[in-house]
C-alpha cells in the first residue's frame, strides 16, 4: 500500500462517493472481504477497529493489501486515542476516523498529515473540527440527523464536507437523499457488507452488492 497523500485520500472519497466499513477478527475472512470490495471496483475501506487484538489483524490486511491490491488505500475507525490512531498509521492506515470529535486524535494526524475524519453532531463540532485542519468531518450517527441536516449546515457553509455514516441504506432511494443534500460521501457498514454473506462466505455476493452500490452512487452524482 502506498503512502498516499491526504489530497488523494479526499480525491478518492469524492469520486467513490462511498467507504465501506468492515471489522472481522478473522483474518482470513478480512482479506476475502477486502479482496471482494477491491474487485468490486472499491479503492477505500475503513477497518472499524473494535474487537480484541484488532491492532493484529490490520497489521496483516494493511500487509495483504501492499502485497495484492495495487492503489487500496486503508483506514481505521473507531479509534478514541492518540497512541491508537499512532499505532494504526504505522501499520499504514492512510485516513482515521473517529465516534466523536478528539483534538488529540486530530493533532496527531494533521503531525503525519494524514487525512482525519471525526465524528460530528453539531455545527459548533464541525467548525471546531474544521478550525483544527479536517477536511471531512463524520455525521454520526446519521439515522439521527437525517439528510436534512447536512442541507441546512452546507446553506451557511458550502464548503463542509459531510460523510453520513450510521443508517445509511444501499437502495437509491436512500443513496439518492444523502447525495441530494450534499454528502461529501457517505460511509455504509453493515448495510454493504451484512453479517449473513460474510459468515456464509458469501464474498461474490459482497462484491456484487458493493459494485451495484458503487454503479448507483455514480449515476447520481
Amino acid at each position: 500500500m502506498t503512502k498516499n497523500s491526504k489530497i488523494e485520500v479526499l480525491q478518492l472519497m469524492r469520486e467513490m462517493g462511498m467507504v465501506p466499513l468492515f471489522y472481522h477478527s478473522d483474518i482470513s475472512v478480512a482479506k476475502q472481504v477486502l479482496q471482494a470490495c477491491y474487485d468490486a471496483g472499491a479503492r477505500l475501506l475503513e477497518f472499524t477497529a473494535r474487537g480484541d487484538f484488532a491492532f493484529d489483524v490490520f497489521a496483516e490486511l494493511s500487509a495483504y493489501a501492499k502485497e495484492n491490491l495495487e492503489g487500496m488505500i486503508l483506514g481505521v475507525g473507531s479509534i478514541t486515542d492518540a497512541a491508537a490512531a499512532s499505532l494504526y498509521m504505522q501499520m499504514g492506515a492512510r485516513f482515521v476516523v473517529t465516534p466523536s470529535l478528539r483534538e488529540d486524535i486530530v493533532k496527531i494526524c494533521n503531525r503525519r498529515r494524514v487525512l482525519c475524519a471525526p465524528g460530528c453532531g453539531s455545527l459548533t463540532e464541525i467548525n471546531r473540527a474544521e478550525e483544527l485542519g479536517c477536511d471531512v468531518v463524520k455525521l454520526f450517527p446519521a439515522s439521527i440527523y437525517g439528510p436534512k441536516f447536512i442541507k441546512a449546515v452546507r446553506g451557511p457553509q458550502p464548503w463542509t464536507c459531510i460523510m453520513p455514516t450510521g443508517g445509511v441504506q444501499t437502495d437509491k432511494e436512500s443513496l439518492k437523499s444523502w447525495i441530494d443534500a450534499g454528502s461529501f460521501c457517505v460511509g455504509l457498514g453493515s448495510q454493504l457488507i451484512d453479517s449473513h454473506s460474510v459468515n456464509s462466505g458469501d464474498f461474490k455476493g459482497i462484491e456484487k452488492k458493493v459494485a451495484q452500490t458503487l454503479k448507483t452512487i455514480r449515476e447520481l452524482k
